[in-house]
């Protein structure tokens, strides 16, 4: 793996129509997030050749809402991502990243925030950006790092959704 992207799921409703938190779909702001958030990766030139996705309803809309944008990727529905720690993400992400140059993740918080400050320490970045992505990881945030030949990671972009009007 050489690249890996972070993505937060879109905003979600507050409740399901079941109860459940698994059930939760993405409010209209969400489909809207994180469709542009997409566009704006590939606008980046950040195209994931593996698409990991939770199985939850709200990443999976995330996704669909995104998915237009990155027809080419092989996209696979992971149960186990559901509610993941960062662990358990960079796990997954690596054993992706074995066959694939560049690796996305669409799943949940803490998680994924979680992952992200430790790939920006490990990168040795600057305390600031580090304390940026400790107060503010919000729906449709993205990560993206690099990784060099021996598995360093170094900070590619952290970028956050247009807020809404």
């Amino acid at each position: 793996m050489q690249r890996l992207i972070l993505f937060r799921h879109g905003k979600a409703e507050p409740d399901s129509l079941s109860g459940d938190d698994f059930d939760r779909r993405l409010a209209p702001r969400g489909v809207l997030e994180s469709a542009a958030m997409g566009a704006s990766l590939d606008d980046l030139g950040f195209r994931p050749d593996v698409v990991l996705v939770s199985t939850s309803a709200r990443t999976r809309d995330t996704w669909e809402a995104m998915a237009k944008t990155f027809p080419d990727a092989d996209v696979r529905f992971e149960p186990d991502l559901y509610h993941a720690d960062s662990g358990a993400l960079r796990h997954a992400a690596k054993a992706a990243g074995k066959a694939a140059d560049t690796v996305m993740i669409v799943a949940h918080n803490p998680g994924l925030q979680e992952l992200t400050i430790q790939l920006l320490m490990e990168g040795s970045a600057p305390s600031d950006l580090i304390n940026q992505a400790q107060r503010k990881f919000p729906p449709a945030a993205t990560s993206v790092f690099l990784f060099d030949a021996n598995g360093r990671p170094s900070f590619g972009g952290l970028f956050y959704p247009d807020p809404p009007r």
